[in-house]
């Protein structure tokens, strides 16, 4: 089993920064991409950003030269740097780690962490 845990999420004003973690844990062979989900009431779930385990990166258009995914393999853990924020950017912020299993490749999810920008 494998329990994905975030960290970071907040209140802050708009133009302001936070930074989310989500370290993976538990029967962890490796790790293929990594990503962050974040879902405003009454909308889908939408991604924000991912990375592959190589470093390669994609994010969606609104967050573009805003928002930065990074990870560390070692720790099995994936960040997102949020500056710039706006009230728009106001959701539950979901990590997800597409994880090697013994059939395949599994998804998991974390919690969610709530961000929630002010104007």
């Amino acid at each position: 089993q494998v329990q994905l845990v975030e960290s970071g999420g907040g209140l802050v004003q708009s133009g302001g920064s936070l930074r989310l973690s989500c370290a993976a844990s538990g029967s962890i062979f490796s790790i293929n991409a990594m990503g962050w989900y974040c879902q405003a009431p009454g909308k889908q779930r939408e991604l924000v950003a991912a990375i592959t385990s190589g470093g390669s990166t994609n994010y969606a258009d609104s967050v573009k030269g805003r928002f930065t995914i990074s990870r560390d393999n070692a720790k099995n853990t994936v960040y997102l740097q949020m500056n710039s924020l706006k009230p728009e950017d106001t959701a539950v912020y979901y990590c997800n780690a597409e994880v090697a299993g013994p059939l395949g490749w599994y998804d998991y999810w974390g919690q969610g962490t709530q961000v929630t920008v002010s104007s």
